[in-house]
């Protein structure tokens, strides 16, 4: 099965990536994956991390919740708006908003709906309201707690993008995205529950990179709406955890690994990984030889101040959003 999503010329030229992970998309499709036992090696320690948040939600929240989003099978486009890549209030601010005619064509992809869901579809104002808290509460539990993780995740995979973007061009770029995707100009061919076209014609293509898209990419329903694919971020068993425990928790040995990395060349290399580097590259930045490079590397990763991901042979070395405020504070070379 395979989704073909056709380019023109000024479709190649309109390719977007997001700038952060998108927070509604990544609250839908993780509510498809923490009920459900794939991908254990890589969600099962999240799974345990966030159960106990999950367990405070008011039961009805989360029934409701994987009504819309189940673990299998299409889900509303209106639960993931354009206006998320904005933020979390400004995407549910677009969920709250949709017409009362939108809901009720979208919830129609879903099987049929239980009797205490129906107020959704006629667009009651209290169901709406209701949504809006579940939606809030489940991402506070489930998403919240990784969303520095996210952010490095989604950083490191647009600085691989971008540095294919000028080293082989627009096409060269996505016939490295996969290995679930494809290039056969003018043709991106994407693994897919189902064979489906969908034709860009001028309006270019969202590319957004996500935690917990899981296999194969995603894409909304409606070929009206403006075109995007949601696509799994390299990621390994350890994705969810921060520098010396769980993310968003301090990590105990946080204090004496920060002054680690207080020499003037460890601030260096922080210096030089800013718009992203290889280790080879850091080393000729640094002027230092390159196993020495790559010991510094380690030690800013354990410190939680950058992120490494590796593309075949190359490992592409870039900040995280506690390294990039460090630099901001202290912006003198």
């Amino acid at each position: 099965m395979v989704l073909r999503v056709h380019f023109t010329g000024e479709d190649l030229s309109r390719i977007r990536f997001a700038g952060a992970p998108d927070p509604l998309w990544e609250t839908v499709l993780s509510l498809a994956l923490v009920g459900t036992g794939r991908g254990r090696a890589v969600f099962d320690p999240w799974r345990a991390r966030v159960r106990a948040g999950l367990a405070r939600l008011p039961r009805w929240h989360l029934r409701l919740l994987r009504h819309l989003a189940p673990p299998v099978g299409d889900f509303p486009d209106f639960l993931t708006p354009q206006e998320a890549s904005g933020g979390m209030t400004a995407g549910l601010d677009a969920v709250l908003a949709t017409p009362r005619r939108r809901l009720r064509e979208e919830l129609a992809v879903l099987p049929a709906a239980p009797a205490w869901a129906r107020p959704l579809a006629d667009g009651d104002r209290a169901a709406l309201a209701a949504l809006g808290e579940a939606i809030r509460g489940y991402h506070h539990a489930a998403v919240a707690p990784v969303w520095p993780r996210l952010r490095a995740l989604v950083e490191a995979e647009r600085a691989v993008r971008a540095r294919a973007l000028l080293d082989r061009g627009s096409q060269g770029m996505l016939g490295g995205l996969g290995p679930a995707m494809r290039w056969k100009a003018p043709v991106l061919e994407v693994d897919y529950p189902r064979e489906r076209d969908i034709h860009l014609e001028g309006r270019g293509l969202s590319l957004i990179p996500s935690a917990f898209c899981w296999r194969t990419p995603v894409t909304l329903i409606d070929p009206g709406l403006s075109p995007v694919l949601v696509y799994p971020v390299p990621r390994g068993p350890e994705w969810w955890t921060a520098p010396g425990g769980p993310a968003g928790a301090p990590a105990a040995s946080g204090t004496r690994t920060l002054a680690k990395v207080l020499g003037p060349t460890r601030a260096a290399c922080l210096r030089a990984i800013e718009d992203g580097c290889t280790t080879g590259e850091l080393a000729r930045r640094t002027g230092v030889a390159e196993p020495t490079a790559s010991q510094h590397a380690t030690t800013l990763r354990e410190a939680g101040l950058s992120a490494s991901t590796r593309h075949g042979n190359t490992v592409l070395h870039v900040l995280t959003p506690l390294g990039a405020a460090l630099l901001r504070a202290n912006p003198g070379r």
